[in-house]
């Protein structure tokens, strides 16, 4: 995998249902995001990071299980101004697995959003995308 060096703004947000335990929430985003920084309020726990490495584990899936036309769609439909989303479900996540979420409702326990900003956000998303097919 090779890295372009372009500025992204990588951010992932996901709710703590009460019936979860927050440490096992922050778990799920560390486990596929582990170049973040993650805080915790109260019912929710935030991350964030400016590191395109932050993204390798989705970006192997992504080219490993042939999902490129998933992720494109969702980056492009979600795509507004410097900015894109995607949602991954959050249990999923837990056990290091990483599945793309078309909806919310896909994920039982509420997805983990995944904002991505960058001035060259459509650099960023053929990256992501394609890779080094460019």
């Amino acid at each position: 995998m090779k890295i372009p060096n372009i500025n992204c703004k990588i951010e992932m947000f996901c709710a703590v249902n009460p019936s979860e335990d927050p440490e096992k929430t922050q778990k799920s985003i560390s486990n596929i995001f582990p170049y973040s920084t993650i805080k915790t309020e109260n019912y929710s726990i935030s991350a964030e990071s400016k590191d395109l490495t932050s993204l390798e584990k989705i970006y192997e899936v992504i080219h490993s299980k042939q999902s490129q036309k998933t992720y494109k769609r969702n980056l492009q439909k979600n795509l507004k101004n410097d900015s894109t989303w995607f949602y991954l479900n959050k249990q999923a996540a837990f056990v290091e697995k990483i599945a793309i979420c078309e909806e919310s409702e896909e994920s039982p326990l509420g997805p983990i959003k995944v904002i991505l900003t960058s001035s060259k956000i459509d650099e960023i998303i053929d990256w992501f995308v394609y890779g080094d097919e460019n």
